[in-house]
């Protein structure tokens, strides 16, 4: 699915593209609608990176299982684990 942002709805909020996804992206993520990873994913940012953003926000990160799982399986694919 894509979704078409107008360059209107971009000049009003004076964010760009990849502001708009990131701004996106925390609003789900307090909302619990995505987890840390996808946030990060839909933001198009790595996960430290990502996490970084909502501290300067003062977002509390709630890291569950399937972070946890995610991560193991990240690090047993780069041969880490």
């Amino acid at each position: 699915m894509s979704i078409i942002i107008s360059d209107e709805i971009l000049a009003t909020t004076r964010m760009t593209p990849s502001e708009m996804k990131q701004e996106i992206a925390v609003m789900l993520f307090q909302k619990d609608k995505l987890t840390l990873g996808q946030a990060s994913q839909f933001a198009g940012m790595n996960r430290i990176a990502f996490q970084h953003l909502l501290a300067s926000r003062q977002i509390p990160v709630h890291y569950d299982v399937e972070d946890l799982e995610q991560d193991i399986k990240n690090l047993q694919q780069m041969g880490r684990l």
